[in-house]
């Protein structure tokens, strides 16, 4: 009698498993497609988010307090950093009657000395200097001495008409008809200037990388001066060989390495120097001029070849190649020049 009830329940079980089966199946599936739509909706949150954060990192990164470096904390981040400067079009600075000067720096010591190259060049009122700087050179300039002042009093300085940090580039995602300003620092330059440049910056240079916006402007150099053409009054440094064109000139690259003694006898350092002073140099008909390092003490202690040119020399290499006078060497010329008709006359 058992066996028979128990084979009763064992065939209605059987008849009910298929049903049971197809449920199981419909509640699986529906499972698993809420499962994919949950999924779907997180990665797109995070999409979203990773294409909001250059214009984030913009505010960040220029906000962000730098290391500890007393004991009284850490720097005041808005005294670190300034705030970005506005958006700029080359086009807007064709007539500006103005000199244009792109004074970048990367990451050696020797970018101490970029206040003072912008305070020599300060004197010329027919000059507009925009300053763009390396993450790793910025790092030289935080207000830790007073040779040392941070980036926002940098930004202050006479002439200076704009300071740019890599994060400029990416305020904000890019669509189309939108300006790329490492673009528009090319166009809007008559002159760039890169002291320090250092082995790292060298070597990216020479070999045409483009992974910091300092390299991004070198690489997208009108080599040729058939791009950019000189703006009104404005006689560009080098000359040009443009077919028809008399007396062509275009814009150019001023380099002065600095480094360590070891780097700079580096067999690769001359590897990537005889790039910029060969077909790239001025000299050849190229775009580049290198103002070699001098001996001396460094600040790491060695002592021998490596060290940046004075920067009173690479001011003055800036004054010879965009042809600056200072509105007191005018007027001297000027006095000159009317004493020299009074004298004249008299004779």
């Amino acid at each position: 009698m058992a066996c028979e009830e128990t084979d009763k329940a064992l065939a209605e079980l059987l008849r009910k498993l298929p049903k049971a089966s197809v449920t199981v199946a419909f509640l699986a599936f529906w499972a698993f497609v809420l499962y994919l739509a949950n999924r779907n909706s997180a990665l797109s949150k995070s999409n979203n988010h990773f294409r909001d954060t250059p214009a984030q990192q913009t505010s960040q990164d220029r906000q962000t307090p730098a290391k500890q470096t007393s004991a009284q904390g850490t720097r005041d981040p808005q005294k670190a950093f300034p705030p970005p400067p506005p958006i700029l079009k080359a086009s807007d600075h064709i007539n500006d009657g103005k000199h244009h000067l792109l004074l970048c720096a990367t990451g050696s010591v020797a970018t101490i000395k970029l206040p003072s190259i912008i305070s020599a060049l300060s004197t010329y009122s027919n000059l507009s200097i925009r300053v763009l700087l390396t993450p790793s050179a910025c790092e030289f300039l935080q207000s830790q001495s007073p040779e040392q002042p941070s980036l926002a009093s940098i930004s202050h300085l006479p002439n200076v008409d704009g300071l740019y940090l890599d994060a400029d580039e990416w305020r904000k995602p890019w669509v189309r008809g939108d300006s790329i300003l490492h673009i528009e620092l090319r166009r809007w330059a008559d002159l760039m200037v890169i002291a320090p440049l250092s082995a790292n910056a060298l070597a990216k240079i020479a070999l045409g990388m483009s992974d910091s916006m300092v390299y991004s402007v070198a690489r997208a150099w009108d080599t040729t001066g058939m791009i950019d053409a000189a703006r009104p009054g404005v006689r560009l440094p080098y000359a040009a060989v443009i077919e028809g064109v008399e007396d062509a000139r275009k814009k150019g690259i001023v380099v002065a390495p600095a480094m360590n003694t070891a780097m700079w006898n580096h067999p690769v350092t001359k590897r990537h120097l005889d790039v910029l002073e060969g077909e790239w140099n001025v000299r050849n008909g190229g775009w580049v001029e290198v103002l070699r390092p001098i001996d001396k003490g460094l600040a790491c202690g060695d002592k021998g070849g490596g060290a940046m040119r004075e920067w009173k020399e690479i001011v003055h290499v800036v004054e010879e190649r965009l042809g600056l006078k200072s509105s007191d060497e005018k007027q001297r010329k000027e006095d000159s020049e009317a004493e020299g008709y009074v004298a004249a006359d008299r004779r």
